[in-house]
């Protein structure tokens, strides 16, 4: 039971952070992305015997992670609010043009679809490869490569129509 629990301790402490903001990411709340995290790990210390190959742990608990948001939206809820939500704000950045810029940015990868902000989220944010995350979402390589392409493409096309519109807008 202690080696057990050592490795359940491992997992949380290298992966909190990364599967918080991941699941920041998929909800846009930081309440729900903090419960999504919790409940994450509460099915992975029941399977942790599963986890056979410690290599494999993010992708475990990224797929983990993927279906408590799936589950999400199987039960009902009420709470609705016509409230931006919080945004992650990156506390590095000096100048307001930056801060606005990744605001930006943000905006648009969350205006992706979902087959294309996924995989994208997932090497961005998560910094998984390829094999990583057709694992995670259970495709093919190429279907994920392809993907990540037209996901990079539709977000470069919708940043160069923001700035023309800004560019237009300042004439």
């Amino acid at each position: 039971m202690a080696e057990k629990q050592q490795r359940y301790e491992a997992l949380v402490h290298t992966f909190h952070g990364e599967l918080y903001r991941f699941a920041y990411w998929l909800c846009r709340d930081p309440n729900i992305a903090e419960d999504l995290v919790q409940e994450t790990f509460l099915r992975a210390w029941r399977a942790l015997d599963s986890l056979h190959d410690q290599h494999a742990a993010k992708p475990w608990l990224l797929t983990i992670l993927r279906r408590e948001n799936a589950r999400r939206f199987e039960r009902k809820q009420f709470d609705y609010a016509d409230v931006e939500h919080d945004h992650l704000v990156d506390e590095r950045s000096v100048t307001l043009d930056a801060e606005m810029e990744q605001t930006v940015v943000q905006r648009q990868i969350a205006k992706l679809s979902e087959e294309y902000r996924e995989p994208l989220l997932l090497q961005v944010v998560m910094g998984c490869s390829g094999d990583e995350i057709a694992e995670i979402l259970s495709l093919n390589k190429n279907t994920v490569m392809t993907r990540l392409y037209r996901a990079r493409n539709q977000l470069k096309e919708a940043l160069s129509n923001d700035d023309d519109q800004l560019r237009g807008a300042s004439k």
